[in-house]
């Protein structure tokens, strides 16, 4: 089976062709990041718009680049939710539509299962059972996983996901839009423990996060040291994203570490755009090391949202014969433990 899939959840276009025998065959991505940084954040309309324009250069780039033609492509794949609903009506319509032009069958996908899957993409695939860790500027989710569509949430954040708030802190240090590449950039010019940042709700029982506090934390220490400009100086600045990426890798790490124990799994899968911080993975690979644990990753650019994630998962999905109505449905909001199972 070639499966078309289409990523409009976001900021970001994806397109991807996978096919269920000879895998992905091609994949392309367009990023709004310049679209939106002037605005410090992603503007839905702009963001709804742009998926229109870019959508359709895309799939004709993807279908050549596959050495395709719409009459081989099986099944077409949609981000049906979580996300910006605008976003996701410009990808649902129009995947469904290509469906029901090309008389195939399509499948509407939800976001987090395609990056929850995403590392099944590579050479070295996870097996299951696993824990996922899925974290990104949306999310912040630890998840049991038995099989696709077995989930069973373990914890997630209260209040701000680790990628926002990695996107805040950015903001308080006067760094461009999107800040979670930029600070980890910062901290690496950073003095080590000249500041020491709390590790939110890692001091009592549960896997539950909150990163509300730590921001609040490094606005005051920024507050602090800040001369006229309302900015502390340079090597400060460093100091600052040094300890506050360090409170927020080890406070993923412990609660991922708990969450394995607390299952009794000694695999753990990492995926959304915080997983390709090199920081995270260096901590999580030595002290899952420490109990006999081992940790999978997408590649990079499978980390953040695109097409390739969401043909995979909806292959799987369209396999055990699951497919969409004519209508279109999306939804921003989507529990990810509604999923019906499937055996893969």
């Amino acid at each position: 089976m070639r499966v078309l899939g289409i990523e409009t959840s976001c900021d970001e276009t994806g397109v991807a062709i996978y096919d269920t025998d000879q895998g992905l065959l091609a994949h392309r991505l367009y990023s709004q990041v310049a679209l939106h940084s002037e605005y410090g954040g992603v503007v839905p309309e702009l963001a709804s718009r742009d998926h229109v324009r870019k959508l359709l250069p895309l799939i004709e780039e993807v279908l050549s680049a596959a050495n395709t033609s719409p009459k081989q492509i099986d099944a077409v794949a949609y981000t049906a939710g979580p996300g910006l609903i605008g976003a996701l009506l410009v990808g649902a319509c129009f995947g469904r539509s290509l469906a029901y032009g090309w008389g195939v069958p399509a499948v509407g996908v939800h976001h987090m299962e395609g990056h929850l899957l995403a590392p099944l993409l590579e050479p070295n695939p996870p097996s299951f059972p696993f824990v996922a860790l899925l974290v990104s500027g949306g999310h912040t989710q630890l998840v049991d996983v038995a099989g696709i569509g077995q989930y069973k949430l373990l914890g997630e954040s209260v209040d701000d996901a680790a990628g926002e708030a990695f996107d805040k802190a950015a903001k308080m240090l006067d760094l461009d839009y999107p800040g979670g590449p930029l600070v980890a950039r910062l901290a690496e010019k950073g003095t080590p423990g000249r500041f020491e940042f709390p590790r939110p709700m890692t001091d009592r029982p549960g896997l539950d996060f909150s990163f509300s506090g730590l921001k609040t934390f490094t606005l005051t220490t920024i507050a602090a040291h800040a001369g006229a400009d309302g900015l502390p100086d340079d090597q400060t600045c460093a100091d600052i994203a040094w300890a506050f990426q360090e409170a927020v890798v080890d406070t993923l790490v412990i609660k991922c570490r708990r969450a394995l124990e607390q299952t009794g799994k000694r695999t753990l899968v990492i995926a959304g755009g915080v997983s390709a911080n090199r920081r995270l993975r260096e901590k999580l690979t030595e002290s899952l090391a420490k109990i006999g644990g081992e940790v999978f990753y997408a590649r990079h650019e499978f980390c953040t949202d695109n097409g390739a994630m969401i043909a995979f998962a909806g292959a799987q999905r369209l396999l055990a014969g699951q497919t969409a109505e004519l209508g279109v449905n999306v939804f921003p909001r989507w529990n990810m433990e509604t999923l019906p199972p499937l055996a893969f």
